[in-house]
């Protein structure tokens, strides 16, 4: 098999653990791209596993698994690990039951109390950290509030993620990286990213699945986050063009996917005895 590039891809065949993006990876908005499903299914049956690791924490793993199963993908809570999980770890780990100011959708605030953290929505000047998320419900309300807290609260400030976009069916709109440099310019704060481009999503699903890093494979269509976090997690990575990443951004940038296709339905390769999208 051979990549866009006609780079030998054979090295594929050995992978037994599939870490997919979501967003401009396996889907655009609610649309499905083709060749998805017979992907997946080719994985399972040739005993790989397939874990989609998505930036985007404006949905709770309950919600993404619906909304995949509605498109005919199978798969449960243990095929996803999203920053919004990533970053309630970490905010467990460092503040307990510390109270925890979140910007956020109103599932991934759900998604957030039901973990167990003590959050708010509301200004507060207790709030040991501020968490901001992917939030396409952002009002003017929310925005003020969270510029309120960090203008006024010298407090550790977190963010699910650095994606500048999200891809939609017309096009993009603003992501968490873009939200967080409008706080920026405002508040003058800066906040520490938790997902992907950090390897953490990645070497928390190897460990969970007993995989080593020659095992596994990183694919999505962002350099400076998908193909980034792969890299620095020592995994080979697939970088696919149906999303944001261009055949000029891979050329100009310094992050370089080890493999390139066209889309996920292109890659063709063998696992074991069996035969993984066939």
């Amino acid at each position: 098999m051979l990549d866009y590039f006609g780079k030998n891809a054979d090295a594929l065949k050995h992978k037994k653990l599939f870490l997919f993006d979501m967003d401009g990876t396996i889907y655009e908005e609610n649309a499905l791209f083709d060749g998805v499903l017979e992907l997946l299914d080719g994985i399972v049956k040739s005993g790989g596993k397939y874990v989609f690791i998505t930036n985007n924490s404006s949905k709770s793993v309950m919600d993404y698994v619906k909304k995949v199963r509605k498109m005919g993908v199978k798969g449960g809570a243990e095929n996803f690990f999203t920053s919004g999980q990533a970053a309630i770890m970490l905010l467990k780990e460092k503040f307990g039951n510390r109270l925890i100011y979140a910007q956020a959708t109103k599932s991934f605030y759900k998604e957030l109390k039901k973990s167990g953290l003590n959050v708010t929505k509301r200004y507060t000047e207790n709030a040991a950290a501020v968490l901001v998320g992917f939030d396409p419900e952002l009002s003017g309300k929310k925005l003020r509030t969270t510029c309120e807290i960090l203008t006024k609260c010298d407090i550790p400030y977190y963010a699910t993620n650095p994606d500048w976009v999200c891809p939609v069916d017309f096009g993009y709109i603003p992501d968490c990286g873009s939200m967080c440099f409008g706080i920026e310019k405002a508040t003058g704060k800066k906040p520490v990213f938790i997902g992907k481009p950090e390897p953490t999503m990645i070497n928390t699903v190897m460990k969970k699945f007993g995989m080593t890093s020659e095992q596994t494979l990183v694919l999505g269509d962002r350099l400076y986050t998908d193909i980034a976090s792969g890299v620095n997690a020592g995994v080979d990575t697939v970088c696919v063009l149906s999303g944001e990443a261009t055949l000029d951004d891979i050329e100009a940038s310094e992050i370089k996917p080890t493999f390139v296709f066209k889309s996920v339905s292109e890659i063709r390769t063998e696992c074991g005895s069996g035969t993984i999208g066939k």
